[in-house]
Order: structure tokens, then C-alpha cells, then sequence
């Protein structure tokens, strides 16, 4: 086990009707006048949006509103809602919405108060030494964004990260019940996200951790779970709550506590998504099953147990690697159960582009991406071309 840091400090709201606490929860967090990011359209339409500025308004604290956050979130928001926070004075930023919308915000938290671009702090060319306050309204469990340091945004094709403590959020709101009207396909993308989330902190060279892969497995079998459940049943608070923890536990570090986490088909994904726009939990589909074909003879054994205690496969004690198998082949029919894409073909992406897509994935991310297994650039050719 390997000595590590866990800081946890975002506030967790958590329940029905919780976004009406979003005035008092922003004062008591140093906020004077409030920046609200939120996305296209479904939280005006719904009223939620209504109700959290109604909740600002009964809090005493003036507020703005930036609409239009869009998946795959790119620079150009970013860039506006700087604007608009240095002329009007806000020193809090509001997310209501998901990942993209939350990671929008942090990046305007972090470009209001830098003399500098934003985005030299994605590109690696300066480090976030701070950021206004942001607070949560989450309303699709998938990104984890809500309670973790870290930000993805997209420009000029170039889908990079920021992490800082500065960008975690003082409070995350989580109320399960704003769930319920998302399209399935948005619902499974993000239990695929969330998933993966897992998965790259679980399979891992790393001895001897064991309390932390037990709480991976007890997350990610909850998933396998609960997924179907509110598929079938999109009301099903249960089962929207669960998911919705389980979404945000899955990325605030604490399945990676003493362990090496991998991060490869994240990495891999960012290529794709940045190219073809794809939903990123829908290209996660695609690209993790071809990463695990590619690596699993690392640790056989671990896949194996790992396919037990997600699917109830017994495993071969003379041949792992063939129960290994059968769990990725499970997990390839649990994602197409959701309704998930599996091959390149069905995410719009094409052979010809294999060769950009390994090399920009290796130039952003060293000499090897991942820890698992490190993959070079022709490793990861190869993976592409077992996503064909």
C-alpha cells in the first residue's frame, strides 16, 4: 500500500428538494454575488433553475446566470463567463447541471482570478494556485466532478485537464429526484463513466491495498445493479440515489487511496471525444473492454476476481485468464445492454484516424500512458485497431 493524501472537503447535500438550500449553503460558504453556469436549456425548462435562484434570492445574495454549456464543454464559454465575472463583480460560481457544466465553471473560477490564460493551466504550461469558490446543483451522475479538484475542457481539438484543491467544490447539492427525466442514453453514459471511474483505480500493480479495491468493488458492483433498474424504471428513487453516490464516490480518490491508478482509457477517450464529439461515457464503452483485451494477462487472476464479484463468474483456479475473459465479454454485454456502442463504427470514428489519435494520445501524456500496463505509442495503435 502506498502512502497517499485523501482530502475530502466538499459539503454533501444530499436528498429531496436539497437544491432549495442553495442560497443558504452559498452564503455560508463567503458568497456575495453568484455566477450561475448552467447548460442548454433543461434546468429552465424544468423550473430548476427557477428554484435555485428563488433559493439565492431568500438568501439576500444578488446573481447572474450563463446558459448554454453544451457536452464536451470547449473554451469559448469559459472565456465568457470570465468576462462577465470580472464585470460584474461575482466571487461565487454556481454549477447547476453535470460534469460539463461543473467543469465549466471551475474554469472560470479558476481564469476570473489569473492575469494570465486560463488555459495555460490545462495545457501544463502553469500550474492553478487559485480559483473563486464554486458550489454544485448536480443533475447527472456521472462525472464525478462534483467532488473531486479536477476540470476537462476542450480547445482548438486539445481536451485537457486542470486538478487543483482550489476547483473542489465548498458544497455539492444532491438531490436524486433531478434525475429522473434524463434520457436513458445520457443515464447509461454515465453509469459507463462513472464505471470506468472505477476501473482505473482498481486494476492496479500495487500490493497489498486491499480496503480500498474492496470499497471499488462494492461501488462498481452497485452500479451493475442499479444501472438496469433505472433504465427500466426512470422513477425508481432508489435506484437514481444509489447511482448518484455511486457517481460521485467513484471520482473523489478514495477507490485510489494507497493504490496506482491507471487513467489509460480516459486518456484514450479524451482523444476521441475531442475529434468526434462523442458523449464520453459512450466512447468509454468502446474503448475499455479493447484496453483490458490488451492488458488483462498482467494480472489475470485480478480480472478474474474481479468478474466475479461483478458478474458471479466462478473462476477457473487453473486458468484464470479464460474467467478473465469472460468478465471483459461480460462487461461488453452489460454495456450493450444499456444500449452503449462497441465498436469504432458506431461512435463515428474511423481506421484512418488511428495513427493521430495514438499519437496525440502519447504526445499528451509522456514517453507511456497508464501504470497498469504502460502503452507506447504503437501499444496504443493496437488497442485502437481492436476497437474496429
Amino acid at each position: 500500500m502506498l502512502d497517499f493524501t485523501f482530502t475530502a472537503p466538499t459539503r454533501f447535500v444530499f436528498g429531496k428538494a436539497s437544491e432549495q438550500q442553495a442560497g443558504t449553503l452559498c452564503r455560508a460558504a463567503g458568497a456575495r454575488k453568484v455566477l450561475v453556469v448552467t447548460g442548454g436549456g433543461s434546468a429552465r425548462r424544468s423550473g430548476l433553475l427557477d428554484r435555485v435562484t428563488g433559493s439565492l434570492d431568500g438568501a439576500g445574495l444578488p446573481w447572474l446566470v450563463l446558459e448554454g454549456i453544451r457536452a464536451n464543454p470547449t473554451d469559448g464559454p469559459v472565456y465568457e463567463g470570465i468576462r462577465l465575472a470580472r464585470a460584474e463583480g461575482a466571487d461565487f460560481l454556481l454549477a447547476v447541471g453535470g460534469g460539463s457544466v461543473i467543469d465549466t465553471a471551475k474554469a472560470i473560477a479558476l481564469g476570473a482570478v489569473r492575469d494570465g490564460d486560463f488555459w495555460d493551466c490545462y495545457s501544463g504550461a502553469a500550474a492553478c494556485t487559485g480559483a473563486l469558490p464554486v458550489g454544485v446543483v448536480l443533475t447527472i451522475p456521472a462525472s464525478g466532478s462534483e467532488g473531486c479538484g479536477s476540470s476537462v475542457i476542450t480547445k482548438g481539438g486539445l481536451k485537457r485537464s486542470a486538478t487543483a484543491d482550489a476547483l473542489t467544490p465548498k458544497f455539492s447539492i444532491l438531490n436524486p429526484e433531478l434525475t429522473n427525466t434524463l434520457p436513458a442514453y445520457q443515464t447509461a453514459c454515465g453509469c459507463v463513466d462513472m464505471l470506468s471511474h472505477c476501473c482505473e483505480r482498481y486494476f492496479t500493480k500495487t500490493p497489498d491495498a486491499d480496503l480500498t479495491g474492496r470499497l471499488g468493488e462494492a461501488i462498481m458492483a452497485c452500479i451493475v445493479k442499479y444501472a438496469p433498474i433505472a433504465l427500466a424504471e426512470p422513477e425508481n428513487y432508489e435506484a437514481r440515489a444509489n447511482l448518484m453516490w455511486c457517481g460521485t464516490l467513484a471520482h473523489n480518490n478514495l477507490t485510489a487511496s494507497g493504490r496506482q491508478p491507471d487513467f489509460a482509457c480516459h486518456r484514450m477517450e479524451h482523444e476521441l471525444s475531442a475529434l468526434y464529439d462523442v458523449a464520453h461515457g459512450a466512447g468509454l464503452a468502446v474503448v475499455t473492454p479493447a484496453w483490458m483485451k490488451y492488458v488483462y494477462q498482467e494480472d489475470p487472476l485480478l480480472f478474474a476476481h474481479w468478474g466475479h464479484v461483478l458478474f458471479g463468474l466462478e473462476i477457473d483456479c487453473r486458468d484464470p485468464a479464460r474467467t478473465a475473459r469472460q468478465a471483459i465479454a461480460r462487461l461488453e454485454g452489460f454495456c450493450r445492454s444499456l444500449g452503449m456502442p462497441a465498436r469504432f463504427a458506431d461512435i463515428g470514428a474511423r481506421a484512418e484516424d488511428i495513427p493521430l489519435l495514438a499519437k496525440q494520445c502519447q504526445r499528451n501524456n509522456g514517453a507511456y500512458c497508464g501504470f497498469f500496463r504502460p502503452l507506447a505509442e504503437e501499444d496504443l495503435v493496437k488497442i485502437y485497431e481492436m476497437m474496429l
